[in-house]
């Protein structure tokens, strides 16, 4: 199948290739979760174990059966086939192991996630927690579903009301102060913040109503492309901290249910005023 062909089939085409690709590799987390853990670091607190490499394997051998000549970035081994795609050819964004320290650590809340992007969308996408075998799954203009039923977000419309969850950037030690200063921002305002390691499974939560509202900085595309595309389709909202449309870069993440995005923007311009100055935020391609 042609990159050009795969845009233009059915949604479902599209999506049945994002959902057994992200099985494939949540089967790797499932046999291996629990057992003695062995990792490398790509940086202070970013580690990489046999179990990411092992689920990015099975991952692209999915993609490479089903949609040869498509490219890919995977989070561990870069660009596939070793050029980026240029204008709005397709891409797919591969997470093989979303939470890699909770993994590391036997705590489970972890999960796969792929996604089918172009020009800068998502087009079709899968999250899947192999621990509570939940699959969440969206295709652009078709909804979103958790196990093949639609999910919709809250209807919260306080902060004083809202569950929140949050993540840390892997450079958050040089980072320390602004994080600190958005997360206790919070903290007074809303009646619950969470932080539990997995931008993807939090975005998913946001998508099926468990949480109400989520913002991260430095995501990188493969841990936020499916997500983004799910709590859209579940009528929620994903932009950058001022409201701007959505770039896959991930540099800075608020969603919420849509009720709770002014309030939200409110808190972090009031945490961080100097990031809401001047230009928006360089945005970069995260490949590696």
């Amino acid at each position: 199948m042609s990159p050009r062909s795969t845009l233009e089939s059915s949604p479902r085409a599209l999506l049945a290739v994002a959902r057994e690709a992200a099985l494939a590799g949540g089967r790797v987390l499932r046999r291996r979760f629990g057992a003695a853990q062995r990792y490398s670091r790509k940086g202070a607190i970013d580690l990489v174990t046999a179990a990411d490499l092992e689920s990015e394997r099975a991952i692209l051998q999915v993609l490479r059966q089903r949609v040869p000549g498509h490219a890919v970035l995977a989070e561990e081994s870069g660009i596939h086939p070793g050029a980026a795609p240029r204008g709005d050819a397709p891409l797919w964004m591969v997470d093989p192991l979303d939470g890699t320290i909770n993994f590391a650590h036997g705590y489970p809340f972890v999960c796969t996630s792929v996604a089918l992007t172009a020009a800068g969308r998502a087009v079709a996408g899968a999250v899947f927690d192999p621990l509570r075998e939940e699959l969440f799954t969206a295709a652009r203009g078709q909804g979103a579903r958790r196990n093949g039923q639609p999910i919709r977000v809250s209807r919260v419309a306080r902060l004083a009301d809202a569950l929140l969850v949050t993540g840390f950037p892997y450079d958050v030690m040089s980072r320390s102060r602004r994080v600190a200063r958005e997360f206790e921002g919070f903290l007074p305002r809303a009646q619950g913040v969470r932080r539990d390691g997995s931008a993807a499974l939090n975005l998913c939560y946001l998508a099926c109503g468990r949480f109400d509202g989520f913002w991260e900085l430095r995501l990188h595309p493969w841990d936020v492309a499916a997500g983004s595309l799910i709590v859209e389709e579940a009528g929620g909202r994903i932009t950058d901290y001022r409201g701007g449309r959505y770039d896959l870069s991930g540099a800075e993440t608020l969603a919420s249910n849509g009720r709770l995005h002014a309030p939200m923007r409110r808190v972090l311009r009031a945490a961080w005023p100097a990031a809401f100055r001047g230009r928006r935020p360089r945005v970069t391609r995260a490949a590696r």
